[in-house]
């Protein structure tokens, strides 16, 4: 037997009525993942991806037929606690939300709510950061149109002043793009490299992200449950 965790809507997913805490729940009949049988996350933060309400169990669970990295499947699950955890989703959100505020200039207000949790400042902190997006995907096309612009100009120059270095200097021209085309292979293979990199570090930067918001969510559910007297 493991304990895991489960969330739940108003019913279970069949329509079944959510059973009392202690009482075991059984399927007898063939498990498939995520289409049939009583299925759980060893970890709160796998739970989360499968959400249907916002009340978080701690189950327990015997008899597993099959497992995956975020979830289970077994013929006999009981719920041991229970909690509605609409504030620890909010709380997480905005945690979540602090993590990458550097990567924009947020509006006060925004940075209020979010470091602060105060329902009276979530409508303008909503109004906020819709503005300052819009304003940023505005800037955004512009600076697009611009370099689009940037790039058919140079494109032109580029072509003229291929056509004036032909009629100047043939063997010039042949001279020049060889040279061109070396420095091209060169620049390529060195850019190749960096996106390999860039992706890596992107890889690694994203694991250790999901691993924190992984860690502070449990550690959110687990001072939940402790609160409740009961250890998770």
């Amino acid at each position: 037997m493991i304990r895991a965790y489960h969330f739940v809507g108003a019913t279970l997913r069949d329509g079944s009525p959510i059973p009392a805490d202690g009482e075991w729940l059984e399927f007898a009949d063939q498990c498939v993942m995520c289409n049939s049988g009583l299925h759980a996350s060893r970890h709160p933060f796998g739970a989360l991806q499968y959400a249907p309400g916002a009340t978080l169990c701690l189950v327990e669970c015997e008899n597993i037929d099959s497992e995956q990295t975020d979830k289970l499947v077994c013929r006999r699950r009981r719920i041991v606690a229970r909690f509605d955890a609409t504030d620890v989703l909010w709380t997480m959100a905005r945690w979540s939300a602090l993590q990458v505020i550097r990567l924009w200039n947020a509006p006060q207000v925004v940075r209020e709510y979010l470091t602060t949790g105060d329902e009276s400042l979530r409508a303008a902190a909503r109004d906020a950061a819709r503005d300052a997006a819009r304003a940023a995907a505005w800037n955004a096309a512009w600076n697009a149109a611009w370099a689009a612009a940037q790039t058919a100009a140079w494109a032109a120059a580029r072509a003229a002043a291929q056509d004036a270095a032909w009629n100047a200097a043939q063997d010039a021209a042949w001279n020049a793009a060889w040279a061109a085309a070396q420095t091209a292979a060169r620049d390529a293979a060195q850019d190749a490299a960096w996106d390999a990199a860039q992706d890596a570090a992107w890889a690694a930067a994203r694991a250790a992200a999901r691993a924190a918001q992984q860690n502070h969510f449990l550690a959110l559910v687990t001072a939940k449950f402790s609160a409740l007297g009961i250890a998770a």
